[in-house]
């Protein structure tokens, strides 16, 4: 199995990343801010204007390190993308089933059965921990909607009708996430989704976290040999990472929605985090973006028992797990892609 290594996430705006035989050096202006060795990085994450040393991005590139650039508000911008891995048979196989729509469809169901299912899942989890606090009724209800939906789900075989049984379940449960907000409820609150920009914290974080999951998804799956923006759920379109997207969307409840809500109802991460721009646009601050990837990188480390695989294994690798699960599949050693059902 996999080892799960650190993560360096390099916020100061006016950094500059060169390489140093086997380490990243760290700059700001003449002074050095740090040295890290290489074989102890699985991703660099970059919110600087100045970028990184072409020596240093081509290191990464050889060494399989995931390396992303974001403005310092947190808008994706680039990745580094180096030799490809794994056998071009698997990659034209996959193309094969992103053309055609009842092949991708089987891939798509199954993933939107694992949003659905950890969507219910953290729904219930809020109902078993804090039933005194929110409306049980009415998340009850979402929770049997969403239950009734998983039947629906698997009913189906047309890729247009799963796209829009998903959109509709995404709806029901952002229609309670306002409701699973326990604490700081008049500086976060969810009346639905918003981005580019996002205009509200709560908006902000969740654009915050799924940006940073997504580069996770799409590192793991070229890491496995896949093409990151080829997908069978969401459509082609030019500089989309559309299969780490579709690979997100089961973990966005478990990994991403339940972290944040963490965040918040344990009042890590609070409204002076955030700043508000003249547009109306809001984004996580430097000390903001700070407590968010300290928790986010401890998060990573903590071990759970994979459902499907039965083995122990760290949240950190769980995108990586399911990649190597869905290249598996393309590759025809499994018969069906086993989506993430976390409990």
């Amino acid at each position: 199995m996999r080892k799960l290594r650190n993560t360096l996430y390099v916020m100061t705006e006016s950094c500059y990343l060169t390489l140093d035989g086997e380490n990243i050096v760290v700059q700001d202006g003449e002074k050095t801010l740090g040295r890290f060795p290489l074989h102890t990085l699985e991703n660099i994450i970059c919110f600087t204007y100045k970028g990184a040393s072409p020596a240093l991005m081509g290191a990464c590139a050889e060494r399989n390190i995931g390396m992303s650039f974001f403005s310092p508000r947190g808008a994706f911008w680039a990745r580094v993308v180096g030799k490809e891995y794994g056998n071009v048979l698997l990659r034209k196989e996959q193309y094969r089933i992103s053309d055609d729509d009842d092949r991708s469809a089987a891939y798509a169901r199954n993933m939107i059965v694992g949003k659905v299912f950890n969507c219910r899942w953290s729904i219930e989890r809020t109902l078993r921990d804090h039933a005194y606090r929110v409306d049980v009724e009415k998340l009850k209800g979402v929770s049997d909607a969403l239950q009734g939906t998983l039947q629906r789900i698997n009913d189906s075989s047309a890729l247009d009708e799963l796209r829009g049984i998903e959109g509709k379940a995404a709806e029901q449960y952002f229609s309670v996430l306002n409701d699973m907000i326990l604490n700081q409820k008049d500086d976060f609150v969810f009346a639905g989704r918003n981005r580019r920009p996002p205009l509200d914290n709560m908006n902000a974080v969740l654009s915050f976290a799924y940006t940073v999951l997504a580069g996770d998804c799409a590192n793991a799956l070229s890491s496995v040999g896949l093409d990151p923006y080829v997908g069978f759920m969401h459509g082609d379109r030019p500089g989309r990472t559309s299969l780490a997207l579709d690979l997100m969307e089961e973990l966005r409840p478990v990994l991403a929605d339940r972290f944040i809500l963490t965040l918040i109802n344990t009042k890590a991460i609070r409204a002076a985090h955030f700043e508000k721009q003249k547009n109306n646009a809001v984004f996580l601050n430097e000390n903001g973006r700070k407590v968010f990837f300290n928790a986010w990188q401890n998060h990573k480390k903590e071990v759970i028992t994979h459902p499907y695989l039965k083995e122990k294994t760290e949240w950190g690798l769980v995108p990586y797990v399911q990649a190597l699960l869905l290249a598996r599949t393309v590759r025809g050693d499994m018969d069906e892609y086993p989506p993430f059902l976390w409990k």
